[in-house]
């Protein structure tokens, strides 16, 4: 009986480039990549880059959950004078991140949904970045 020969995938187009692709529109496996988070969707996969604007670290106490809100711009000096959109992350199981700390720039990904009237993210994929030079 002769053998089945394996049937190999052939590639059709070369792969997509994320980051030739505008904001805003799905990217690779549905990542939406928003320039704003005026542009962030009830629920879904997101990738956005901004800053931390505070953190939560919860209690010895309590189980271990480190938590930061994440804003497009820092905040000006003297502070805002008023709301502004922002996205919380929550890293569960861990009692702080080295290199987050409020003021630190980042790259995010994961799965957003509301919690509490909140737009969250649950152990989000990151980078921390360089600190933008002004010149």
């Amino acid at each position: 009986m002769p053998k089945d020969k394996p049937v190999k995938a052939k590639r059709s187009q070369a792969p997509e480039n994320d980051a030739s692709r505008p904001t805003g529109e799905p990217g690779r496996a549905g990542i939406q990549r928003l320039a704003s988070l005026a542009e962030l969707p009830v629920r879904g996969r997101i990738a956005h880059r901004g800053y931390v604007e505070s953190m939560t670290i919860l209690p010895p106490a309590q189980a271990p959950a480190f938590t930061v809100t994440v804003v497009d711009r820092p905040a000006p000096p003297g502070g805002r004078r008023s709301a502004v959109p922002h996205l919380r992350l929550v890293f569960v199981g861990q009692r702080r991140v080295p290199g987050l700390v409020a003021g630190s720039r980042i790259s995010y990904e994961g799965m957003v949904a509301p919690l509490d009237s909140v737009p969250t993210v649950f152990n989000p994929r990151y980078e921390i970045l360089p600190e933008r030079t002004v010149r």
